[in-house]
Formats: structure tokens, sequence, C-alpha cells
């Protein structure tokens, strides 16, 4: 599988440091679609701050991967909903964290549907 970030200079906007227009990915040989995942642990309980919360999506998607026999490395995309705007840059950080630096497409969405205590929620698609 190849990957090539698309992020064009002409008639569009410019991508930020963080961000690409888009991904392509040439050969996958399989897709992993992974829904909403929480920052719920084993017994799932929901973490008290923002930053447990973010740290425990994206240990719980790295398990999700490794049952597909991926590893982050493999993430294309990732959507976030956030209980909040003001969550917007401890999100980033822990994807940018989570993806050891690499960018890829993403999205962040304010949502107020989630339980009280849930701050945050992320789904991502991988490829291999």
């Amino acid at each position: 599988m190849e990957t090539i970030v698309r992020n064009p200079t002409a008639g569009i906007y410019a991508a930020t440091p963080d961000y690409v227009h888009a991904l392509e990915v040439r050969n996958p040989g399989r897709f992993l679609y992974v829904s909403g995942t929480m920052g719920l642990d084993a017994e799932g309980v929901a973490g008290k701050t923002l930053a447990e919360q973010v740290a425990l999506v994206w240990s719980n998607i790295a398990t999700i991967l490794a049952s597909a026999d991926m590893t982050v490395d493999n993430v294309v995309r990732v959507t976030s909903y956030l209980r909040d705007a003001s969550y917007a840059e401890v999100n980033q950080n822990a994807r940018l964290a989570a993806l050891k630096g690499r960018i890829v497409p993403t999205t962040a969405i304010v949502v107020q549907t989630l339980l009280s205590d849930w701050l945050v929620e992320i789904e991502i698609v991988a490829a291999a």
C-alpha cells in the first residue's frame, strides 16, 4: 500500500502543518472502519479529564487496530466528535502524538449528544 498526500496550492486555501486536504491510498489490500471510540477504560469508566479521555481513546483505537494486525501507521482518516469547541487543541495534540506526527485527513465536529461525562469520541479508517 502506498499513501500520497494531496495538498493542492492553487485555487484553494493552504493546508496547515497539522492538516492535509486529502490522502490518496494506492493498492490497499483491506480497510478497517472503526466506530466512534470513547475515552473509557476496560471497565467502561470515562477518564476524568479531557487529556485522560483522549489518551484512552487512542489506546482503545490501538487495541482495535491490533485485533486486525494493524497499527496507527495504518490510519488514513480521523473524525473527532467534541462536546466543546475549546477541546480542539487538546484533541489535535493527542492525535498528532498518537499518529507520531503523521498527518492524515481529519475533521472535528462539535456535538451535544454525548453523555455528559463523555467529552470526546473518535472514529477512524485504516488501510493495509
